[in-house]
């Protein structure tokens, strides 16, 4: 399953003011930017409690038409009034990417600062799609966050809207299960692997 992020930040990588408002991503003429076409491949979203929070104050549930939503939390939630198929999950990224897959998801978009940090660590993002507003607010919820490791991108394309946004794709290197990278190694390189 492809695991995928779209988001919109100020310049210095907030997603939103510490209060979860994000009122400097409104720009003025800026048009569309792609994010209709990249969710038409998605067929399933994946929140974080606190965007979930701010998804149903802002009752925006209804633009996500009729594609899968599953929140992440370990606490329980009152879905019943949310009129959108919508469920809720907890588990670690790899514990939720399996349930995904078992059900046949093919492309799942992560969505909030905490989830997508997690999603990243734990090396299961395949693509990262920023477009950063001409703005700078000083302090709020980062898109990114410490990592255990070092993850490696790939430039896919930039380009400039109207407006001043600038959006960068990037293909992320996922990590492999321990043990998989010298296996295929030893397999492609034709030689048997020794057991003690």
């Amino acid at each position: 399953m492809r695991v995928s992020v779209f988001c919109g930040t100020s310049v210095d990588g907030f997603l939103a003011r510490p209060d979860d408002t994000f009122d400097f991503l409104d720009t003025p003429g800026a048009g569309p930017h792609g994010f209709t076409q990249f969710f038409n491949t998605v067929d399933v979203v994946v929140l974080g409690r606190r965007t979930f929070e701010v998804v149903r104050n802002l009752g925006h549930f209804g633009l996500y038409g009729k594609k899968q939503i599953v929140v992440l939390s370990s606490k329980p939630l009152d879905l019943s009034s949310i009129k959108a198929r919508i469920e809720q999950m907890s588990g670690t990224p790899q514990e939720i990417v399996r349930q995904l897959e078992k059900r046949r998801f093919k492309h799942a978009y992560v969505d909030g600062g905490i989830t997508i940090q997690q999603f990243l660590a734990a090396g299961l993002v395949d693509r990262i799609t920023v477009t950063r507003v001409p703005v700078l607010i000083g302090r709020g919820i980062p898109l990114f966050g410490p990592l255990p490791h070092d993850i490696h991108l790939r430039h896919v394309a930039t380009r400039s809207y109207k407006g001043g946004l600038v959006q960068s794709k990037y293909q992320a290197k996922r990590l492999e299960p321990r043990g998989i990278s010298s296996k295929r190694r030893l397999v492609r390189s034709g030689k048997r692997m020794r057991t003690k």
